[in-house]
């Protein structure tokens, strides 16, 4: 990290003690070295009075004279060059995680299985963007011997970006589905734009969702469940609080429900077997992993086990999520609560008429609908099941009424369905 700060003919750098990288004052701490980002220029005398080390803004107030303050021309740019410089300086591997769906469940399970091995370290909670990224990169140890990096993109040039700064050894790319359609239009679009990691991973370092019609013809390490991949996921069980499965031949278990989830515990093992972790090590990670909320996670209120999937919802993972909540083993009464999927552009409410069609099938109770996409979707569909509730006070105490029901909570992050669990 000193090295870029030479280069820059920082002389006081030589002095300086870095106990972490914040780019939130409310985490600052002695020693800290604060990024003043959009208005991280308004707690610069916060950051001084808790004893940051180093600050670094592109607006800093004039009054502020103090020789720990750096004034820059973009701070976000200086953050994004320091994290690469530092990077260059790690001896450690970095595995980068993209695609449409799935990404922070695999990241979890891949850093629980490889943990059982080495120092790893993972991207914490979804700082996956610009800013993110180089974030997660500064706050690895020299002592870490891999770091997980999610990777996400709301349009071209953004996973290019996150490369060029995190140089990744190993790449993961989940699958192709109809996300952020609002900006990139097609998912011919969104394969280019999440394959923009491709040419940075060597192929045998590459892990791709085989069965992905995008990803078939990309050259790496397959994993799905046709034939012709190189490891390949069979015998799919579902028990209460998670799913069994096999890849090539073996039995693997996840703390998740859902086939989706079977497919990113596969994922882990492939990547568990390219780092030489036993099977053992791989069975006795992918169980003990540190799951991120809101991913298909199941909540006991009361009455009420809520399976709360509501961090984000695209067509795919909504899919996917109704899917697994339909074969949950549950002998209880069923009900799916499905909010607006947001970023799809102009074919939207076709999307989640879709979705509806679907839902109407399986065999899930009551389907109760929030936001104006749903509401919209709702008018091309006649069914008894479906119902539309403007306010998320009425679903709430509509639920109220049943006792020992199972409730999915699934839609896009800003409809915030998990409210609704009380």
């Amino acid at each position: 990290m000193k090295n870029y700060f030479k280069e820059k003919n920082i002389e006081k750098i030589e002095k300086l003690e870095i106990k972490n990288v914040v780019i939130d004052s409310r985490k600052i701490e002695k020693d800290s070295l604060f990024f003043a980002i959009n208005n991280g220029n308004s707690y610069i005398e916060e950051a001084l009075n808790k004893g940051a080390s180093l600050i670094i803004g592109d607006n800093v107030p004039e009054n502020i004279n103090d020789s720990r303050v750096l004034r820059v021309e973009d701070t976000i740019g200086t953050l994004q060059a320091l994290a690469n410089e530092y990077r260059k300086n790690l001896n450690l591997k970095i595995i980068g995680i993209t695609g449409s769906n799935g990404k922070t469940t695999t990241k979890d399970l891949i850093h629980g299985v490889l943990s059982q091995k080495y120092r790893c370290q993972k991207t914490s909670g979804n700082y996956n963007n610009h800013i993110g990224v180089p974030y997660t990169i500064l706050n690895f140890s020299e002592n870490d011997e891999i770091g997980i990096l999610e990777m996400g993109m709301s349009s071209f040039g953004e996973i290019d970006t996150l490369c060029k700064i995190a140089m990744p050894d190993y790449g993961v790319i989940t699958n192709i589905g109809d996300s952020h359609l609002e900006f990139l239009k097609n998912r011919e679009n969104v394969f280019k734009a999440k394959g923009e990691m491709i040419p940075y991973i060597d192929s045998d370092n590459l892990f791709l969702f085989g069965d992905d019609p995008f990803l078939k013809s990309v050259d790496g390490i397959k994993v799905g469940f046709e034939k012709d991949n190189n490891y390949q996921i069979g015998n799919i069980s579902e028990k209460d609080c998670s799913a069994e499965f096999m890849v090539n031949n073996l039995t693997y278990e996840v703390p998740l429900n859902g086939r989706h989830n079977c497919i990113n515990g596969a994922m882990a093992v492939a990547i568990g077997n390219k780092f030489e972790v036993s099977n053992e090590d791989i069975r006795k990670g992918l169980l003990k992993s540190s799951l991120s909320s809101m991913r298909f996670q199941r909540i006991e209120k009361e009455n009420i086990t809520y399976i709360n999937d509501a961090y984000n919802a695209s067509p795919i993972s909504m899919k996917y999520s109704l899917e697994s909540f339909n074969e949950l083993k549950d002998t209880r009464k069923k009900i799916a609560v499905i909010g607006d999927m947001l970023e799809l552009g102009e074919n939207e409410i076709q999307y989640h008429l879709d979705i509806l069609r679907l839902v109407d099938k399986l065999n899930i109770e009551e389907v109760y609908l929030f936001g104006p996409r749903m509401k919209e979707a709702s008018k091309g569909i006649a069914s008894e099941k479906i119902k539309v509730f403007e306010e998320k006070e009425d679903i709430c105490k509509r639920l109220s009424e049943f006792k020992n029901i199972t409730v999915l909570l699934k839609g896009s992050r800003g409809m915030r369905l998990e409210e609704i669990i009380r």
